[in-house]
């Protein structure tokens, strides 16, 4: 009996398999983002105990950003070729590694090079968790699905702020960098011997027999004379130079901006705003606490613009996503005390902005085929991670040359500004090729 094995998923109701993959790869993203936040909300900390100038403290920033740069454009194109699952589970053990050395840093020089080989991991994670979970979903609900996993993330860095604003007074930095190694080396244990490998990929690489053991983890109850099929072919050798050709040029350059911008806020805003507020006269308490806000309010937008984005589409949603982040952006430099209204609208910028980030890993997910979903996926993160490697830095510069919190605003007003125009030609492109 031959089944299609895309429309048997889905035509399938979600099951426990499906549910405890995403769990896994879910819990993965969250220990990614918590790990990735970690130096941000140790900063404060470390400047005071190593007596370290703001501008020194960028290429710390930096450097676990630009790991996880190397880890994205690396892992994509070596999950399509060995395999979501090998891929996932080595990413995962190395930054559990990196973070439990980081803990016994004691030198700038000694944390910045933990800081880079844990970012290799990271950045290893979420293109493979993404993929892995749309591979396995049913199409009506894999943009949910997807986003979510990619909102897990940005729960993992809202964890890390709340968490670290209790731990870091009470116990100091290293136990952030210990319970973000600790644990992750748990959840590797669990995945060692339930993480499956994507059936689609297995197909489309000719080992109809691997697929099989997994689709009946997945339904013991199939049939022993099933042969499934696939629908997709093989892409051709050089996965990264097929992002351009059958059309997808022109979409893949618009995601890619839309990535590296996005990226270039978002980690101005993460990587700098404790430290930003604690030097402004806030209690280094209060400015983890409010610098959470922004992580809370990614939580929230992942959500609930996701429930939108089902709805009404990615592109503009996005739209309106950016020119909302530049109306909180402006506010932002308005505000000169600690008054609850700092907490609203770092909560608008997290909705707007990181809200958004999700959303554009799910439309870059499903931009491609299932020989070029990792790929796509981890070089639109990638290109984007150089934003995230140049927003610290950036961020670092402008506030070493004195730029104060209006100068600051209006450079972020811009630059959203700048994404709300590129979410729309996107949405124009797809409407001229048909996609």
């Amino acid at each position: 009996m031959k089944v299609e094995l895309g429309r048997w998923l889905d035509e399938r109701p979600l099951g426990g398999f499906q549910i405890r993959l995403s769990l896994m790869c879910g819990l993965c993203a969250i220990l990614d983002g918590f790990d990735l936040q970690a130096m941000a909300y140790a900063a404060p900390s470390l400047r005071q105990l190593w007596h370290l100038e703001s501008e020194a403290l960028g290429p710390m920033l930096s450097a676990g950003l630009l790991g996880l740069l190397l880890g994205a454009l690396l892992s994509g194109a070596l999950s399509d070729r060995i395999g979501r699952r090998p891929v996932l589970l080595c990413s995962t053990l190395l930054f559990a590694g990196g973070m439990l050395c980081c803990a016994r840093a004691d030198s700038l020089w000694q944390l910045l090079g933990w800081r880079l080989a844990t970012g290799l991991g990271l950045g290893g994670v979420l293109p493979n968790a993404v993929a892995l979970v749309g591979e396995y979903s049913p199409a009506r609900r894999r943009a949910s699905l997807t986003m979510l996993i990619s909102g897990c993330f940005t729960v993992g860095g809202l964890l890390g702020g709340l968490l670290s604003a209790w731990l870091i007074p009470a116990y100091g930095w290293r136990w952030v960098f210990c319970v973000g190694g600790v644990l992750p080396l748990l959840l590797w244990a669990w995945m060692l011997r339930e993480l499956p490998e994507s059936a689609k990929w297995l197909l489309l690489r000719g080992r109809a027999e691997a697929a099989a053991h997994w689709l009946r983890r997945m339904e013991p109850k199939l049939p022993a004379d099933v042969e499934w099929a696939q629908e997709e072919r093989p892409e051709p050798r050089g996965a990264v130079r097929a992002l351009f050709q059958n059309g997808r040029a022109r979409r893949t350059i618009m995601l890619w901006l839309l990535s590296f911008i996005n990226l270039i806020v978002l980690y101005f805003l993460t990587s700098w705003m404790p430290l930003l507020l604690h030097t402004q006269g806030l209690s280094l308490h209060y400015a983890l606490l409010a610098s959470s806000m922004l992580q809370l309010g990614g939580v929230a937008g992942t959500f609930e613009l996701g429930y939108w984005m089902d709805r009404r589409g990615f592109e503009g949603i996005l739209t309106v996503c950016f020119l909302g982040a530049a109306l909180s952006f402006w506010q932002l430099g308005m505000i000169e005390d600690q008054a609850p209204w700092l907490f609203v609208v770092l909560f608008c910028a997290g909705y707007f902005i990181i809200g958004a980030q999700p959303a554009l890993n799910t439309l870059a997910a499903g931009a491609y085929p299932t020989n070029l979903r990792a790929t796509g996926v981890g070089w639109s993160l990638g290109i984007g991670r150089i934003g995230s490697v140049l927003g610290p830095s950036l961020g670092g510069a402008a506030i070493g040359a004195g730029w104060n919190a209006a100068a600051l605003s209006c450079a972020l007003v811009s630059l959203a500004v700048l994404l709300a125009a590129l979410a729309w030609a996107y949405r124009q492109a797809g409407e001229q090729t048909g996609a």
